[in-house]
């Protein structure tokens, strides 16, 4: 195992309360996904409407097995509030992916994306319709029935998302081209971008529906570039239409429209940047101008959301001119999921505030009823799908955009003036004070604003001094603050020579040890030792934090802390060692994982995380089978395999390894030698019923052992039904006259009417009978019912007179007889 820390595409921390339920404003939030059913699903891809009337739409994949995209079977869920996302109904399905059948190919359905039609009421829900490929492995083409290519449908619902239509295919509005000769223009793949599409509301285009979409595109040297583009509708989502492919190096793209109409594209960017790119469209995104970095927008290669932040504003207001952005404010990690503010149509963002420290990743934002604004955002890829709700007050911005250069030289040592610009935004004049956010150690003299005039600039030099030892790149944010609180802020980004950095590795200190003769024991020690080399050009303090070692963390002897490495130096720390428990004896292992902190004097404390990996306790041999067996239930009592019933596959799953396994048929756990089970449910069709058997696929097993996987691939089951009798397609010979008594008493009245239904008993279930009378009727076959009786109508030309019922089996055998008259009243 090796760290190496190394400081660079810094991000700083809001200037505002890293907790987001501090003052000014309110801000609340719920885990809508926290049930994973017993499915055991993966959450993900947030998507997040609201509708008026209290109504707000939430939607995500649920994933079966993993968190893995198309072409997984993946299904559209949903759930709905009409109290303005303060408390939310079941969740619901939108779109059911499909597992796969002896018969049928899986599918699934992936990537939800809302857009709202505020002139009908209707709300749509884009989504991609995958079969045996996803979106790296789909082929050029847009014939849904080809497996192998990637499908693009909408599903509506005009009741407030309570019922939505079956998904319709758009394939071939978005994915135009040949299968065996693709032209340029040609998108071998693509997808929805995920979250929430737009209604235009001013001129030309005012209604237009407009949902967002990334594609491979077939460019006239024969080569792919990955472009974004817009599928809209002007006739409420009748009929759709691609606009001009944008970019290259696109992904997930939103947009927004502005205070003129012009709409602003906003996307991820799949070239590394680690900035959003953004485009202009001015004739509602049939065409797009060019594609610049907004490096007023950090972002970790993520998907995001822009939306207006009064959407009901006027043209042209300065209402209309504010917007909200929100991501992972990161240009590292999937973390830290922030909303941002511009007051200029996004020319710059001024507004910063953080919704949640830590791991996050996709979100889509919307403005809601009563004041307040919604963030759906994933908080894991398992089951936090969280819904944050704030208030206007609670993004505690002021429109006063600040401007500084975008890399900073910094002298140890020396005071250093940082230029910092101030424009006023806002209606009323501003006063405050404007500083640099610096680390311990460091200082910053702020600089003071008194009535700057709205639509005046003003520059000010804020003076920071960072110490002697200070060295590396750092990120500050640079803050006004008003009196009343409220900021505007933008990241000051600083280098000075140098970076602090170490290598730290680790390793078992018995490495000779012969594992499969000698394997370890519970409670045996396993000695364990480090190497730390300070990679820094200056003295450092490094200090471990967190390990599963003893001695190892300070204060105690032994510990692996060491004050004051000199640049370059390098120590050893060979006293650590692990006592091996239980549980790790049985999976066959233990994770050295450790946490080490560096400090200088000057510098900002860093943090090496170093992953030590899995240390073996034994020779590992993780294996398991799985063998199966299937149950028919007979779901309408019929007694018959028929369409509709179901057959219940067990699957038994044993651990044949001599190590635990986890994730083995949804058991959380399975040690050596046990076994678990898991049912596969399969609904038998027509085709099965005919056949008279069935055979359910095989349904693989995989399971880990820490870092290793295993799978058994099963087998399928073939299963024999117990099929209905089909209909005798002959009529048995002529009974002729029936005399003396009956063999069966068939229960039948002698007063009939013409037209009449006559109950007879006596024919036990399991056959069919052929029916008729002596008289004027020929017969037919009947099936009884399970009582064994059978219902049979007197034809309306029924002569006359006495006359005898009769019962014959299939092979003609007379089973009964029963004298009648038929009169005209019965």
């Amino acid at each position: 195992m090796v760290a190496a820390l190394s400081i660079t595409g810094l991000v700083a921390i809001p200037a505002a309360s890293a907790t987001p339920t501090d003052p000014p404003g309110t801000f609340t939030e719920q885990n809508l996904a926290a049930d994973r059913t017993s499915a055991e699903l993966f959450y993900r891809i947030p998507a997040l409407a609201h509708l008026g009337d209290g109504v707000v739409l939430a939607s995500w994949d649920a994933r079966p097995g993993s968190a893995t995209d198309a072409p997984n079977p993946n299904s559209i869920i949903q759930r709905r509030s009409t109290d303005n996302g303060r408390t939310w109904g079941p969740v619901t399905t939108i779109a059911q992916g499909f597992a796969g059948s002896a018969t049928e190919g899986k599918y699934g359905y992936s990537d939800p994306s809302y857009v709202v039609d505020r002139q009908t009421g209707t709300v749509f829900a884009f989504f991609v319709h995958s079969k045996d490929q996803g979106f790296g492995g789909s082929r050029y083409g847009s014939d849904d029935a080809d497996r192998n290519v990637i499908s693009s449908v909408v599903s509506s619902s005009s009741d407030g998302g309570l019922t939505w239509s079956a998904p319709r295919s758009i394939t071939a509005v978005v994915k135009p081209g040949s299968a065996t000769n693709p032209q340029p223009g040609d998108v071998r793949t693509n997808f929805a971008a995920s979250g929430e599409g737009i209604q235009l509301r001013y001129g030309a285009h005012a209604g237009r529906l407009v949902q967002q979409y990334s594609g491979m595109v077939r460019q006239t040297d024969g080569s792919e570039a990955f472009q974004a583009y817009s599928v809209y509708s002007d006739d409420h989502g009748a009929t759709w239409k691609r606009g001009a492919f944008v970019g290259t190096g696109m992904d997930e793209n939103k947009v927004v429209e502005l205070s003129d109409g012009t709409v602003l594209l906003n996307s991820r960017d799949s070239g590394g940047s680690k900035w959003r790119k953004v485009a202009r469209s001015t004739d509602g995104g049939t065409t797009w101008g060019p594609v610049t970095l907004d490096r007023n927008l950090p972002d970790p290669t993520n998907n995001a959301s822009i939306t207006r932040l009064f959407p009901q504003a006027a043209q042209g207001s300065p209402a209309a001119k504010k917007l909200l952005f929100t991501n992972s404010n990161s240009q590292t990690a999937r973390e830290n999921v922030s909303a941002r503010v511009s007051c200029d149509d996004g020319h710059t963002w001024p507004g910063l505030r953080q919704i949640k420290p830590g791991f996050g990743a996709y979100s889509t934002a919307t403005r809601l009823a009563e004041g307040k604004i919604g963030v759906f955002y994933e908080a894991s890829y398992t089951n936090d799908m969280r819904f944050a709700q704030f208030d206007d007050a609670w993004l505690n911005y002021v429109c006063a955009p600040l401007t500084v250069a975008q890399s900073t030289q910094l002298t140890p040592g020396s005071p250093t003036k940082i230029s910092v610009t101030v424009t006023n935004q806002e209606q009323a004049p501003l006063s405050g004070s404007v500083d640099v956010q610096v680390p311990s150690g460091w200082t910053s003299q702020p600089a003071a604003i008194t009535d700057l005039a709205p639509g005046a600039s003003t520059t000010l030099e804020v003076t920071v001094t960072a110490p002697s030892a200070a060295s590396g790149a750092h990120a500050m944010q640079t803050v006004f603050t008003m009196a009343d609180g409220r900021q505007s802020q933008t990241t000051l980004r600083a280098t000075l020579p140098g970076v602090m950095g170490a290598t730290i590795t680790g390793a078992r200190a018995d490495v000779g040890r012969n594992l499969a003769t000698n394997p370890y024991r519970t409670d045996e020690q396993v000695p364990y030792s480090f190497r730390v080399t300070n990679n820094s050009a200056f003295t450092v303090t490094v200090t471990p934090t967190a390990g599963p070692f003893v001695p190892f963390l300070p204060p105690g002897p032994g510990n692996c802390r060491w004050g004051n490495l000199p640049a370059g130096g390098s120590y050893n720390c060979t006293t650590p060692s692990h006592t091996v428990t239980a549980d790790e004896l049985a999976q066959g292992f233990f994770t050295a994982d450790t946490i080490w902190q560096l400090t200088a004097s000057g510098q900002s404390p860093r943090t090496v995380e170093v992953k030590g990996g899995e240390v073996d306790l034994v020779q590992r041999r993780p294996a398991l089978t799985v063998t199966s067996a299937a149950a028919w239930q007979d779901t309408d009592g019929d007694r018959y395999a028929s369409a509709g019933d179901v057959v219940e596959v067990t699957d038994t799953i044993r651990n044949t390894g001599n190590v635990t396994l986890t994730e083995a048929g949804g058991s959380d756990e399975l040690a050596a030698g046990k076994q678990t089970t898991r049912t596969r449910r399969y609904t038998l069709i027509d085709d099965d019923v005919r056949a008279g058997e069935v055979v359910v696929g095989a349904a693989p097993v995989t399971a880990r052992n820490g870092s290793r996987l295993v799978e058994a691939p099963g087998a399928p089951v073939r299963m024999s039904l117990s099929v209905k009798p089909g209909r005798p397609s002959m009529s048995p010979a002529d009974p002729g006259k029936q005399r003396g008594e009956s063999p069966v008493h068939l229960g039948v009245g002698r007063g009939q009417a013409r037209g009449s239904t006559i109950n007879i008993s006596g024919t036990p279930y399991g056959q069919w009978y052929y029916v008729s009378t002596e008289r004027g009727h020929s017969g037919d076959w009947y099936f009884p019912t399970l009582d064994g009786r059978l219902k049979v109508t007197l034809p309306s030309d029924q002569p006359f007179g006495a006359d005898r019922i009769v019962v014959q089996d299939p092979a003609g055998t007379v089973i009964g007889f029963a004298p009648i008259v038929v009169t005209p009243r019965g």
